[in-house]
């Protein structure tokens, strides 16, 4: 283990609790020190849920650990159920927990509930967050289907051609990325093309939802990190077949409809579904000086993988880096980073992340709540694709990744960065002029008195020339922007770029100043430039000459 200021994952017990907050009549006894019900606040103040996790904790104390934690386990198991009455009961350790090696799930199998009790094995030294909620859904499918499974040999019989063809949603959970907003979405999709939807899990679902997963065609596995492994389970023991393609981008979602057809066997009229304004405002004039932009891109695998090809093939950026913190993914993100003839970056270090994008220094980062931070502290603009995210990337507003709206979406949440990056450059340019000066009073906070001063001083110029006083300087008379644009001022939107990695030169205070004159979001490119050709050139010192030799020689 690795003491961090950052985690991209919870240990896998936090996972687990992610599949019973998302349930309904699932409640999960959490072995674990009085400490570990911080998990709560992760639901209730991040994703802002309004009701607290079904997870009732033993919580044990120091005073505990001197006899047997056994009775205190089957106590507060059964107390759980007398209160909460669920379909069904999880039994698992925390990581700290785990050390006792008290077996709660043997203790549990002991209790003699009358509902399902599953017992899940965390192995929390070894794994992490997602791991812990893929390990759990299979679980439950499985110990829910496991007496349910055909004998071998059978065969699964063909869909009747007059009933409507039905599948299952399987991946969505609490403070998973968008999952409500992606499931609405996917739903909506398949509806206009004729497709059911039997269940949705583990998001909304009951445990005798779950019992209803083999009526379904085929299972939609939406998110790969948590349904990977339950949709194999089913397929190899229901016959039911798996689409893979996850409708993230415009060209990803009509590839999602082709593949539903052909293991439905089905046309779809992939018109019927609408479109995305994606295409157009992607090779709109106002888009066209985006081309060529460097972005780099880290989260997990599934957000990764969509967001570098539709940085690449839908609005023409170039993929610089990409990573994932998801080692569980890491083969088919290698496998994604190669058609980028890129190094795919597999840590959950981020310190690591962090010193490649400063090596790389992109114009765009797209990432977790980390590199928000990241960016950030290195005058990148960034856009959050994944989780570990904050509570603003959890909006009340619709909001979706998948389909063609989260086509939109996504457009909007990565481009505006980069487009504004042009207005905030103008108030920087003209933040000494009368008009823009950070110690003048903003127009539309003038008080009357103030306004009938300006009117006086326009009317009698003389008496305004022989008190010293110009109308430019009269109180209320300025033109400034309102608190908060300048961007000196404004949180978060620090625009001087990151500092030089070439460490052979340095720069003149006026070689400074002049880089500043450059729009921020190329700005990095033209440090860089510039660093690479004094270098070339064997000159330790950049001076304004320089930063413009640098420019006329990149720009033959």
């Amino acid at each position: 283990m690795q003491l961090t200021f950052w985690t991209y994952e919870g240990p896998p017990h936090v996972g687990a609790i992610r599949i019973a907050a998302s349930m309904r009549d699932v409640h999960l006894l959490l072995h674990s020190p009085q400490g570990d019900t911080y998990a709560d606040l992760l639901f209730t103040m991040i994703e802002r849920l309004d009701h607290r996790p079904p997870v009732t904790y033993t919580t044990f104390q120091d005073r505990d650990l001197g006899g047997s934690t056994a009775e205190l386990v089957l106590g507060r198991l059964r107390d759980a159920y007398d209160v909460h009455r669920p379909q069904l009961m999880l039994v698992a350790d925390s990581c700290t927990a785990e050390l006792l090696q008290d077996q709660t799930g043997a203790l549990a199998g002991s209790a003699d509930l009358p509902c399902p009790v599953i017992p899940l094995e965390m192995q929390a030294y070894s794994r992490k967050e997602n791991w812990g909620a893929a390990e759990t859904f299979y679980a439950l499918v499985r110990g829910l289907l496991g007496r349910c499974v055909p004998a071998p040999g059978w065969q699964r019989p063909a869909r009747e051609p007059e009933r409507r063809p039905t599948v299952n949603l399987l991946g969505p959970t609490a403070l998973g990325f968008r999952c409500r907003d992606d499931v609405k979405e996917v739903c909506s999709l398949l509806d206009a093309v004729g497709i059911g939807v039997n269940v949705v899990a583990p998001a909304g679902a009951s445990p005798h939802d779950l019992l209803r997963l083999p009526e379904a065609d085929a299972n939609v596995c939406l998110y790969p990190e948590v349904a990977g492994t339950a949709c194999q389970w089913l397929q190899r023991n229901f016959q039911q077949p798996t689409v893979k393609t996850v409708p993230i981008g415009r060209g990803a979602t009509q590839e999602f409809l082709s593949e539903l057809g052909e293991v439905l066997g089905i046309e779809i009229d992939a018109g019927r579904a609408g479109d995305s304004n994606l295409p157009w405002y992607s090779r709109s004039v106002d888009s066209t000086y985006l081309t060529g932009k460097r972005v780099f891109i880290f989260g997990d695998a599934t957000h990764a993988s969509a967001a570098a090809r539709i940085a690449s093939d839908e609005l023409g950026f170039k993929v610089v880096g990409l990573g994932t913190y998801s080692r569980e993914q890491a083969r088919a993100l290698r496998e994604t980073a190669s058609r980028y003839e890129l190094e795919a970056l597999i840590t959950d270090d981020y310190l690591e992340v962090e010193q490649k994008v400063a090596e790389l220094q992109p114009e765009l980062v797209l990432g977790t709540q980390m590199e928000r931070h990241i960016a950030k502290r290195l005058g990148v603009p960034c856009a959050v694709i994944s989780t570990p995210a904050h509570v603003q990337d959890y909006p009340a507003r619709y909001s979706p990744q998948m389909g063609f709206e989260g086509a939109n979406v996504i457009f909007d949440s990565w481009v505006h960065p980069l487009m504004m990056g042009l207005e905030e450059h103008l108030l920087a340019m003209f933040r000494d002029d009368f008009e823009f000066s950070d110690s003048a009073v903003p127009s539309h906070l003038a008080c009357e008195s103030d306004t009938a001063q300006v009117l006086a001083d326009v009317a009698q110029p003389e008496l305004t020339a022989a008190s010293g006083m110009s109308v430019a300087a009269a109180p209320g008379s300025n033109k400034e922007s309102a608190p908060g644009c300048n961007k000196e001022s404004a949180p978060g939107s620090n625009t001087e770029s990151a500092p030089g990695l070439n460490e052979a030169v340095a720069w003149e205070l006026a070689a400074e100043q002049e880089l500043r004159k450059i729009p921020f979001f190329v700005r990095g490119k033209a440090r860089r430039n510039t660093e690479t050709f004094a270098v070339e050139q064997g000159i330790n010192v950049i001076n304004v000459e320089t930063l413009y030799e640098a420019k006329a020689h990149y720009s033959r």
